[in-house]
């Protein structure tokens, strides 16, 4: 007989999702912010109490647990990240269930103003009857990626209450972090010490991602003269004039996020902060592909040099650091994890999608490290803003395919 995930999900992601536990990329500290030990050290808890073996929160702000081998096969990861976006409000996250969802219009409490809208949203419009979790209409709602915290630890109960269920060695991993870059960090794929591994990180209901983006950051720097500017004529440099001298020259009618979508990448301007004495200015470069990538930080450099030239007063600097690359191009030489993912979605009558992630995974950055990472669907939706919404029974399929999958991987061919 089929379980039924649904009262523990919803349960789960309505606890989980009213923890803030959102990160901080302005942080140095690891986590970056305090507030994730709310939800690592509950976990730890948790864990404890299901029974889990090797339960472990790392110096470096990790959750690793154990769920032992009940038959041979190789050893998988199951990783879920418990910080939030950074890009909107996450404190004081009202969790709500609309049961039975009827198709119409979602409105919210706390912002009337506020309209989910089924014509909007075409993936809504197929979940009626499904029973939804939003936020109250202030914050988000974290379902990225609580649901997929949720996920892991329903899929954890339910193997260590049921150790007739034939599966291989399992490790757990919940990483802080992931919504700034730093979920992954060099000790952690020995310290997982998995054969190839998944995060439970993506949406639509059947999508199992072997491929990313190949991402950069960038910090374009601009020292203008200071002056008086009673006194300024022929003396002063703005480098408020010149910061925008560089944006505007950027492309905007192409090349922006706004205006890419599919396999075309972008530069995206994230921030902009200082005044006429000196400027800073933040921006992301993605494409799928590596020589993509780098033409757009040749572009980026070419911009700022020419800005440079224009007046030589000026200091223009401009700094490109590497976050992650495209999972592909480690998961195209063995494709087993996402083989066996795709064999489960079909096992509960699921077309999978395997379209590329237009962003990036802990597993993007695990792939590189040497452990396959692909990620799988939780149901997630418009996330990292206050229309955030998910599917309970979306949530229940993803746990379901993971259990067939750990069961499919018994006796597969190990390390």
């Amino acid at each position: 007989m089929q379980p039924n995930f649904d009262q523990e999900l919803e349960d789960r992601l309505v606890r989980y999702a009213a923890i803030d536990s959102q990160s901080d990329e302005t942080s140095s500290s690891t986590p970056s912010t305090g507030i994730q030990f709310d939800m690592l050290n509950l976990l730890v808890a948790e864990l404890q109490e299901i029974g889990a073996e090797n339960v472990t929160l790392t110096d470096y702000g990790v959750v690793l647990a154990t769920i032992p081998a009940t038959a041979p096969g190789p050893a998988i990861g199951l990783l879920a990240h418990v910080d939030t976006a950074p890009q909107f409000n996450a404190t004081g996250v009202k969790p709500r269930v609309i049961k039975n969802y009827d198709g119409g219009d979602i409105t919210y409490p706390d912002n009337p103003d506020l309209v989910l809208s089924p014509q909007k949203s075409p993936y809504l419009a197929s979940k009626q009857g499904d029973d939804l979790i939003t936020a109250s209409g202030l914050t988000l709602l974290g379902a990225d990626d609580k649901a997929g915290v949720a996920i892991v630890m329903t899929l954890a109960r339910h193997l260590l209450a049921n150790p007739d269920i034939k599966h291989p060695k399992i490790r757990l991993a919940f990483t802080p972090d992931e919504e700034i870059g730093r979920g992954v960090g060099e000790r952690l794929p020995k310290d997982l010490d998995v054969d190839f591994a998944y995060t439970l990180d993506g949406g639509d209901a059947g999508e199992i991602v072997y491929e990313s983006f190949s991402a950069d950051r960038a910090v374009v720097t601009v020292k203008g003269v200071s002056i008086h500017p009673g006194w300024a004529k022929e003396k002063m440099v703005n480098a408020a004039h010149l910061a925008a001298k560089i944006v505007q020259t950027l492309p905007q009618a192409t090349m922006t996020p706004e205006t890419t979508d599919g396999r075309e990448g972008f530069i995206h301007i994230t921030d902009m902060n200082g005044g006429s004495s000196e400027m800073e200015i933040k921006l992301i470069l993605r494409d799928f592909e590596l020589d993509g990538l780098a033409t757009k930080g040749d572009l980026l450099r070419s911009v700022c040099d020419a800005v440079q030239a224009s007046e030589p007063r000026a200091e223009i600097t401009c700094e490109i650091f590497p976050q992650y690359r495209n999972m592909r191009y480690w998961l195209e030489n063995d494709m087993t994890p996402v083989e066996l993912a795709l064999a489960a979605c079909r096992a509960h009558g699921i077309e999978p999608i395997s379209a590329p992630i237009r962003g990036g995974t802990d597993g993007s950055r695990l792939t590189e490290f040497g452990v396959p990472t692909p990620n799988i669907f939780t149901g997630m939706q418009n996330v990292h803003g206050p229309l955030e919404w998910i599917s309970v029974q979306d949530m229940a399929k993803a746990t379901e395919v993971c259990l067939t999958l750990v069961q499919k991987a018994v006796a597969h061919e190990s390390r």
